[in-house]
């Protein structure tokens, strides 16, 4: 008997220490879960507002050079080229030449009055002439005389003649007149076709077709002057 009452107060005993023991585990249970749930409440980030972009960054270095390629292979065969001589020109250089002289004083009607020898360089350029000079012409009844150029004996025919004329309608009463007026005059013109090399210009005086000349005079007490020049096309 006394057995028995040791056995059930043992496990009277059990029985109340393991479920109190249960229920301590299930109220610690319910404290962690109830953490858990505060934390990812209460204690989450909120998020702010987004930053300013940034700056660019330095440049790189340069990389490492590639391994050549390989190479290609032979093209086709092109057509055979024309063959053109590349031709080089000098650059264009002034070429010009001035004759004077003081006081020619010449009275003749028909012929050559004077001349300049100019050196011609090129084949394929121009001619600029200048003749400059007093003339007169004098006569009793209308006459007409022409001053003109020539190029080694011959007028200009690239295109048309150089050339000037005095004519007057009507002449004083005695050929001897007072009369007599001697006034600065140009002959001018360009002239093309001429072949390089030296060249004779002269100025000349003759008739205007068939007009009757007269009495004239170049270059009367004063400086006549002749002026060539050399002109690229």
């Amino acid at each position: 008997m006394e057995q028995l009452t040791v056995t059930t107060g043992v496990l009277l005993f059990i029985c109340l220490i393991f479920p109190c023991q249960g229920v301590e585990r299930i109220k610690n249970r319910g404290l962690r879960q109830k953490d858990i749930e505060y934390v990812d409440k209460y204690s989450s980030c909120l998020q702010g507002p987004q930053g300013l972009p940034g700056r660019e960054g330095n440049p790189g270095v340069n990389g490492i050079p590639g391994t050549p390629g390989v190479p290609g292979r032979d093209g086709a065969k092109g057509e055979k080229g024309e063959c053109v001589s590349e031709i080089f020109e000098e650059p264009w250089r002034p070429n010009y030449k001035q004759c004077a002289w003081n006081s020619l004083n010449y009275g003749i009607d028909l012929g050559k009055i004077t001349e300049c020898t100019f050196t011609k360089l090129r084949s394929d350029s121009a001619l600029r002439v200048l003749f400059s000079g007093s003339l007169r012409l004098k006569c009793k009844t209308a006459c007409c005389q022409r001053w003109y150029f020539t190029f080694n004996g011959a007028e200009c025919s690239g295109p048309l003649p150089i050339e000037s004329i005095i004519y007057l309608d009507q002449g004083s009463p005695e050929l001897n007149s007072t009369i007599n007026i001697h006034r600065t005059t140009s002959v001018e013109g360009l002239c093309e076709g001429v072949r390089a090399g030296l060249v004779d210009v002269a100025i000349w005086v003759g008739t205007c077709g068939d007009y009757p000349r007269g009495d004239a005079s170049t270059g009367w007490n004063s400086v006549s002057r002749m002026i060539i020049e050399e002109l690229p096309k």
